[in-house]
């Protein structure tokens, strides 16, 4: 399918086979796809490919490993009214580890970069979701997976007895990977969206290098989700959601070389910057469960991104943990969304 988009760029969306299963890897604009088989030189042997009322062309050699389908997704496509900009939103409930971006207007989508760990891509998956499925601005979502990373040669650090999750450091290549430009967004993957991403990201102010909830945190649990070791540091869960001024001159010390040589009090405690150059969002924008408390007379406390950071009910011990109720429930949702989009087919 090609999605006509309303900024007018038309994407098509590939599949490809991974030890037998069809996986989505990603929305490609159309002139990209078919600049790089150019490039690759595999256009001799063409075969018309028709997806709607267009056609496209695939090579023949690819077919193997590569198709596309006339159906991507029935997803929930919604024609939104903000700020008196028409915003046109798909939301794909597939992601299956690549970039993923809702589309409106002209201007960029927000970069989202998600922490991913193997063990918790349940949960992965729900943040996302929920994050498509409240955003009324174009944002492009990429979890940050450490596998990928060594094979690009971007992260060689070994893990530490004390990481509790494959992101613990990987986290602070969010600059580097938006190639030091504009926002961008980190955030762990046991979060839970409650609110529209884009009342946080009209928060950003220039000035900073970066914004977060400044929390005041210490944790009495000595363990939290799988028995992972619970630790106690200044700073704590700062950098679970990070909003980076990606351009910034001081966040350009976040190179590969750094992230993977510097020590965790650096980094966690955000020891490149000077305190003034940290900026502070609401406290429900990383919404501690088992630590920040809604007053039911006061909207300013009712949560807009809630932060299992103890553990969630995607862990047994946690399947009655506070809020769990709303993650089953938006589990549920985004396991009906990926049911009712069709499977790939070869055309």
């Amino acid at each position: 399918m090609i999605m006509d988009l309303t900024n007018g760029v038309e994407y098509v969306p590939t599949y490809e086979d991974k030890d037998g299963d069809w996986m989505l890897v990603g929305d490609v604009p159309l002139k990209m796809f078919v600049d790089r088989c150019n490039r690759n030189r595999l256009m001799k042997s063409m075969e018309a490919i028709r997806l709607g009322q267009r056609k496209i062309f695939l090579p023949n050699q690819t077919r193997s490993n590569i198709i596309l389908t006339s159906i991507v997704m029935s997803s929930i496509v919604k024609d939104l009214h903000s700020n008196g900009v028409d915003v046109k939103k798909s939301e794909s409930p597939l992601s299956n580890g690549n970039v993923h971006s809702t589309n409106g207007t002209n201007s960029k989508p927000f970069k989202i970069f998600i922490g991913y760990d193997p063990r918790e891509d349940v949960a992965y998956e729900v943040c996302r979701y929920s994050l498509l499925k409240r955003s009324s601005i174009p944002i492009e979502i990429t979890p940050i997976k450490q596998y990928e990373l060594r094979q690009q040669g971007l992260y060689w650090r070994e893990r530490g007895k004390l990481e509790s999750t494959e992101f613990s450091f990987s986290r602070f290549l969010t600059p580097h990977l938006a190639n030091y430009e504009g926002w961008a967004m980190f955030v762990d993957c046991d979060f839970l969206y409650l609110g529209d991403i884009k009342e946080l990201r009209d928060m950003v102010d220039d000035k900073y290098a970066l914004m977060c909830v400044h929390h005041d945190y210490t944790p009495k649990e000595t363990t939290k989700m799988d028995g992972a070791v619970q630790t106690v540091y200044p700073r704590k869960n700062w950098s679970s959601m990070v909003l980076y001024n990606c351009g910034h001159p001081k966040n350009k010390a976040l190179t590969p070389e750094v992230v993977n040589s510097e020590s965790g009090a650096f980094l966690h405690r955000f020891m490149w910057l000077e305190d003034e150059e940290i900026g502070e969002v609401p406290f429900v924008w990383n919404f501690l469960v088992g630590h920040n408390k809604v007053v039911e007379a006061d909207p300013a406390t009712f949560p807009k991104a809630i932060h299992y950071t103890l553990g969630g009910p995607w862990f047994e011990a946690w399947k009655d943990c506070e809020f769990g109720d709303l993650w089953l429930k938006e589990l549920e949702e985004c396991e009906k969304a990926k049911e009712k989009v069709a499977k790939p087919m070869f055309v």
